[in-house]
Parts: C-alpha cells; structure tokens; sequence
C-alpha cells in the first residue's frame, strides 16, 4: 500500500492558495458564458432534460411504496455490505469483492484501487450504485419506450460522471500525483482548464489530444492529389494515380459534411483514400465547405444539387466515363440514397453501384441521438441557428462526445484538469475536435425530416415536387455498418438496407462508427461478418447466418467494387481535361470554425 505524505507542506499550502485564486476566476468566467443560460444542447438544457425523464421513472416508483422502500432496503444491505467488508481487510482478512468492473472498464486500472482499503469502498460502492440504478430502470414499468430509452442515457450520463476516478480525493493517482507535486498538478490543471475555456465559445471543448503534433497536408491528409472543380458548398478532388493501369470506371466518395473529410485519409498507414487508390482506382472525393453565416441558406437540397450531382457531373467530364461508382459515408451515404431516389423518380442513373459506410436512411432505431431530437429541442435548436446562420461545431461534438463520456469526455477532464497533463498525441482525436460548422437550413431540415419524422424511410420526403422512393433504387449496394455503433446503430443500418429493391451486400464490421471504418488490413485490429445471399428479416437472424472473417474489410469490398469497375485502362492524371485549381487536401477543409 502506497504511503501518502505531503513532500513540502509550505509549497503545498502556497499551491492551494494559488489553485483557490485561478479557480475563482474561472468560475467567473464559466458563469458568465451564454452556456448557462440555457436552451437545447447546452450544459443547463441537458439537465433539464435529464430531470424531466429521471423524474418520470420516480413517479412510477413512488406508486408502488412498497417496492421501492424494498429497492432502496437492497442497496443500503450492499453498502452495509461494502462497509463491513471494508474493516475487515483493515483488520487483516482477504475478503472477496461485492461487486468488481466488468471487464474492458479501465477507469480501475490503477492497483490501489483494489489494494487500498479506502479507495476499494468508494470503487464499490460507486460500482454497486450503478448496477442498483440499472436494475431499478429495468424493473421500471408503465413508462412508454422512449421515456425509457432517454432515462437509460441520462442515467449513463450521470454514472460517468460521478465516478470516484473524477474526485481529486478519492482517485488514488491523483491523490500521489497532489502530494508528490505538492500540489503543482492541480495548479497547472487548472492553468489548462483556462486555456481550453479562453479557445471555447459557448461551450467548453475539453483538450482530446495534443493539437500542435498535428497539420493538415502536413502529416495528415497526405494522399497526392488536386482539387479541379469547386463552388460554394465542395472542393472536388482527384487523386493522383501509384498503378499503372486503373479501371475503367472512376469511384467518388461523399463523406458527412458534419464532420471533416480528413478521417478517411488521415496518416499513410490508415488512409482508406491511399488504400483505395493503391487498389488502382481512380477516386475522387469530396471535401465540404465549411459555413459561415453566407452559407445559412443553403438546403439539403442545395447540398444535393449544388454539391453531389454537381460533383458527380465534374466526374464526368474529367473522366469521359458516362457513369462513376460512388461511396457515402455516414451523413453523406443519407444524401446519396436521397439523391439515388431522387435520381431514380426522373428516370435517371449517373452510377454503376453504390456504398454505404455506417449510413441511416430509415430513422426509427437511431439510436441515442434521438434523445435530443423533440418538437420542443428542435424549435430551440433552430432558434439558436437562426441568430448566427449556422450550428457551431463544438455543439455537434459535444453531443458525439455524451454518447460515449466514459472513453471521450471525463478520462481527459482527469488527465488534463486534476493530473495537470497533456493529452497524448492521437490523429484521430485531433480529427474529432477538428469540428465544422451546420448551415442552419441544411442542418434543420437533416433532424426535422430524417431524425424527427423518417420521411425518407415512410415515402413522404419530397424534392423539387418529386415524391422519393428507394424501393425505385436498383442499382447494386454495398452496405457496411459496425457492430459498436453509437451513431449510426448496425440494427437501424440493417433496417434501411432493406428498403433498397436491389441486390445488396451487407457487411458487419468490428468495433464502432471511426475506428470500423477506419480499419487497414495492415493490422488485424478487428474483424468484419457476411452472410449469404439468403434474405433475413432482421439483424439478429442475419447474424446467426454470418460467418466472421479475421481483419479488415477493406479487401472484401475491393474485390466487390472492382466486379463494377470495368477492365483496365491507362492512369489518369488530375485535372487532364477541366484543369486544376490547388493541390490537395485544398483549402476548404483547413477552414477553422
């Protein structure tokens, strides 16, 4: 057991001095923020809403007394429990745990929280907490399904955040780090949570990773290539050819506008962009404008006129190939199959095939998100827009960020505020907090008419008068959704492809939304499942047919793709025929919001 001893107790009680003094000036600074002062997707509408759904399960518990004081009776045994078990180790005994993390949790790594008596209660008791609240909401009757399903995210909200490893004094590495530094630790977490809050608008963007390791064009984004065709909404661009012979029919790719375009090429190593090209492709793809309040016009029918089919239309004309195959990725695959219907209503069929990567087009299983997506969010949301013209990016981080707060929300606060650390460096954190902003009407009618009400999915969803089908949609598909998804859930990417009427190759891959994706066959990090062609109803049948495949699934779709392809034909240099305009990655993405 680790002895704890202050090593300069002047030095220490100076520290503190200071610690009081900069953490008073921050509590200013963060009051004054329009953070709090309330509305949809901030700090203080979250815990309204939080409240609203907490106290709806209390009101069904308060109707049976004798049930709960029975729930309630069960957790004070457990801490009794804990407690009892706790002096008995300070006596001597080995005694066995009441409840242990389940595995993969490394929040408990450290070994005194296991060795050490006081830091072992406050682990289990926050342990048997959580499972106690978990079991409570399960055994939760008379409240409709989505009041569950918002109660069940508050409550993992809530859980992450009052984890003993996020209090300096019952977090035992903290607790070394304090005494080893007298104190300098927090004094200097303090010093980075002022500089995160002064780089921060409305909302505070905890540092991820160490931003001056990384540049776009410089380690990131790399892949030779030229932008040849721009306007208001995209930078298209072509990359340059490593093979000597390509195939016939050129790939463009359509990556979220959410989000930048950088994550499918990020370093060399896993660059799905340099992969592609490697395969001998010639691949296109687009890069979003990032937009300012000039932008805030601009539809989701801009962004599919304007941005895809105007791409697909440069494609055309620098390749002379009459149709392209093309890739969308997450929100970009929505505007594809969007675009697909609409294409198909007019009669019209620009590609060979089409893939989907994590991508929705029927919302009715999307997963947590929808917790933020109501009538009233949404009017408050769009009232917020509507003053700048656009969503902030950190807004849209934020939200990404609170579906998964144990592994990207309070590790950093630890590290960075109590330990007084920097982040290591990590591209694809740097990516994600690399945010865009939302032209407000294209963002509005994104949640209003895909998340809200799942038109595109039910046959409502117009465009330009033409009534969108994707039964209409024929053309082959290859369709890959993660298993760990906490953005585009596998079961409601299963549910969408099935709306399609032609043949499609569905693929389940390892891990989640990033790092599925993101998954070069260099290293067998993960694995990838396909089933036959025999038609399942839902993901749980498809799956009990699957078979798993070792590593990435990157060649399986290669090998798919290149059955669209055509034959082989001499490499193309960017821009040959409509010119170029700068060289990759352009300079719409190194745009900061």
């Amino acid at each position: 057991m680790t002895s704890f001893r202050i090593g300069d107790p002047e030095l220490f009680t100076r520290n503190m001095l200071k610690l009081v003094e900069e953490g008073g000036r921050a509590m200013a600074d963060y009051l004054a923020r329009s953070e709090n002062k309330g509305g949809t997707w901030s700090g203080s509408g979250d815990m309204g809403e939080a409240a609203n759904a907490i106290s709806e399960v209390q009101r069904v518990w308060m109707t049976d007394p004798m049930k709960a004081a029975e729930a309630q009776s069960q957790l004070m045994q457990s801490y009794m429990e804990i407690w009892n078990n706790s002096v008995r180790r300070m006596l001597g005994e080995n005694v066995a745990p009441v409840a242990v993390p389940e595995t993969g949790d490394n929040r408990f790594k450290d070994p005194e929280w296991s060795s050490n008596p006081y830091f072992d209660f406050w682990k289990q008791s926050y342990l048997v907490t959580t499972q106690w609240a978990d079991n409570v909401l399960d055994q939760t009757d008379g409240i409709d399904e989505r009041t569950r399903q918002r109660a069940e995210f508050y409550f993992r909200q809530m859980g992450s955040a009052f984890s003993p490893t996020n209090f300096p004094m019952l977090n035992p590495e903290v607790v070394r780090e304090t005494l080893a530094s007298n104190g300098a630790n927090l004094v200097q977490g303090m010093a980075n949570l002022t500089a995160d809050m002064n780089r921060s608008g409305d909302m505070l963007k905890v540092t991820q990773t160490d931003t001056t390791a990384f540049e776009v064009g410089r380690n990131l984004a790399m892949t030779p290539g030229k932008v040849i065709y721009q306007n208001d909404i995209l930078q298209l661009i072509q990359y340059s050819p490593t093979t000597d012979k390509v195939r016939e029919v050129p790939i463009m790719v359509i990556p979220p506008w959410i989000n930048k375009y950088y994550i499918l090429d990020l370093t060399p190593a896993k660059s799905f962009v340099k992969y592609v090209v490697d395969q001998g492709f010639t691949t296109f793809l687009v890069s979003w404008v990032n937009p300012d309040e000039r932008l805030s016009h601009k539809t989701f029918e801009d962004y599919m006129k304007e941005g895809l089919m105007q791409a697909v239309d440069a494609v055309r004309r620098e390749t002379n190939v009459p149709k392209c195959n093309v890739l969308g990725y997450c929100v970009g695959g929505t505007l594809l199959a969007t675009t697909l219907a609409y294409l198909a209503a007019r009669g019209e069929d620009p590609f060979v095939s089409a893939t989907f990567l994590t991508t929705q087009v029927d919302f009715s299983k999307a997963g947590d998100l929808l917790h933020f997506i109501d009538d009233a969010q949404l009017a408050s949301l769009e009232e917020m827009m509507a003053e700048r013209g656009y969503l902030d990016g950190s807004r849209m981080a934020n939200v990404f960020n609170m579906l998964r707060p144990r592994d990207l929300i309070w590790p950093y606060i630890v590290n960075n505020y109590m330990l007084g650390k920097k982040p290591f460096p990590f591209d694809l954190l740097y990516w994600n907090q690399d945010s865009t902003r939302m032209a407000a009407a294209n963002h509005s009618f994104y949640l209003r008419q895909f998340y809200h009400e799942n038109k595109l999915a039910k046959g409502e969803m117009t465009m330009s008068g033409a009534r969108l089908n994707l039964g209409k949609v024929k053309l082959p598909i290859y369709e890959l959704a993660t298993k760990e998804d906490h953005i585009a859930p596998a079961q409601s990417v299963f549910i969408g492809s099935r709306l399609f009427a032609g043949p499609v190759e569905f693929v389940l891959a390892g891990s989640g939304h990033i790092a599925g994706v993101v998954n070069p066959p260099d290293k067998i990090k993960y694995q990838y499942w396909t089933a036959p062609k025999a038609a399942a109803d839902t993901l749980e049948e498809w799956t009990g047919m699957a078979r798993e495949h070792p590593g990435s699934w990157w060649p399986h779709w290669a090998d798919w793709l290149a059955k669209h392809s055509g034959g082989w034909t001499v490499p193309r240099e960017p821009g040959e025929r409509i010119g170029v305009i700068e060289a990759a990655p352009g300079s719409y993405v190194t745009a900061k919001s």
